[in-house]
């Protein structure tokens, strides 16, 4: 349920979460964000349901998934998959092609060359195919179409702007906002020195990050050679560039980092693509990473959202056929298990209507 949206989503640190009473007498729960000036911004409500239901053993998930399986069916699935995202991009004016075509007609093959880390190890699971490539995110198809599809994923989260740049304002001026005001209030006034990007892709939310920091040293690190490899070389490319971000072919679970070297460690969009033992380890390594003080973020699909819970059957079968770890995703207790590993000060909530924010802090 979106209410308004403030000029550029100057949000300040007023995120609440409270109890709506609906016609039908049941009770749901919205997050609220407010301006400066007290007024309500922005209301995003959760649906009934603790997770979608055809997610996990339920008799719809069972369907979707035995459809999947079916293999004619699946290659017809993961063509319109793709067509989805693809006829997103070109009716919001996101040139889905050109963009592909300047990366893959450009020297990036270059930065392949000196960034790729032939040590590196990649996990079973990252070996499966992806978001309807065959290679998963180890191909250069993939890494050229990487920033259209961002985009598009974000006009499609927030369909009620008129454009690519609205919607970021408020997809990710929100989830910057929550990661500012968390740390503000739980980080004992440590400043925001060293942040580090794990799973950056080609380094879309990495710029947003050094933007919103101006003075933090930024790291990006993604399992892909091909994706921070067109992340660099868009980097080497940027206009008024002062000083470019440093970009790490690594694995998140294992990044071979020092210890309490960062401030703020965050992931976009990223655990719904992974297995839940991947997940755990990459929050026991953001812990290791983490200066005492510091903040941990993650971004990513809310399964207590009321706009995905209520998906038509098309979308989430689409979805679930590209995406093989999502019913993992989806099950696990993701701010119990961000507890377990050790973290304190958990917070989570909707900061856009499909999408949450978890923000968590690393042990004094």
């Amino acid at each position: 349920m979106y209410v308004s949206t403030a000029s550029k989503l100057n949000l300040v640190c007023t995120w609440c979460v409270k109890s709506v009473h609906t016609p039908d007498f049941k009770s749901r729960r919205v997050t609220v964000a407010q301006s400066s000036a007290g007024d309500l911004t922005a209301e995003f409500e959760e649906g009934q349901l603790d997770r979608p239901k055809w997610i996990g053993e339920t008799p719809l998930s069972k369907f979707v998934g035995a459809l999947i399986a079916f293999k004619p069916l699946y290659s017809v699935m993961k063509l319109g998959a793709r067509q989805v995202l693809i006829g997103t991009a070109e009716k919001n004016n996101i040139p889905w092609r050109n963009m592909a075509r300047e990366i893959l007609d450009s020297d990036v093959y270059k930065e392949k060359d000196i960034i790729e880390d032939p040590s590196v190890n990649y996990p079973d699971y990252y070996l499966n195919p992806f978001h309807a490539y065959d290679e998963g995110n180890l191909s250069w198809q993939a890494a050229a179409e990487a920033e259209a599809a961002t985009m598009s994923m974000v006009k499609r989260a927030i369909p009620y702007v008129n454009s690519v740049d609205e919607a970021n304002q408020v997809l990710r001026g929100n989830w910057l906002q929550a990661i500012e005001c968390h740390h503000e209030k739980y980080s004992g006034n440590r400043e925001i020195g060293d942040i580090i990007d794990i799973g950056c892709s080609v380094g879309v939310s990495t710029a947003y990050l050094a933007e919103k920091f101006p003075t933090a040293k930024v790291t990006g690190l993604d399992l892909s050679p091909y994706f921070v490899a067109v992340a660099q070389y868009k980097d080497k490319n940027r206009k008024l560039a002062k000083e470019r971000i440093r970009w790490i072919h690594g694995n998140g679970e294992n990044t071979r980092l020092p210890s309490r070297s960062f401030d703020l460690v965050s992931i976009s969009y990223v655990f719904h693509e992974c297995p839940e033992r991947a997940i755990r380890n990459i929050l026991k390594e953001a812990l290791r990473l983490l200066r005492p003080g510091g903040t941990f973020a993650v971004t990513d699909n809310s399964p207590k959202s009321k706009i995905v819970q209520e998906l038509s059957p098309v979308l989430f079968t689409l979805m679930k056929s590209t995406e093989p770890f999502l019913d993992e995703y989806y099950l696990m207790d993701l701010d119990n298990t961000v507890r377990q590993v050790g973290f304190i000060n958990v917070h989570s909530c909707l900061t856009d209507p499909r999408h949450r924010t978890l923000t968590a802090t690393a042990p004094f």
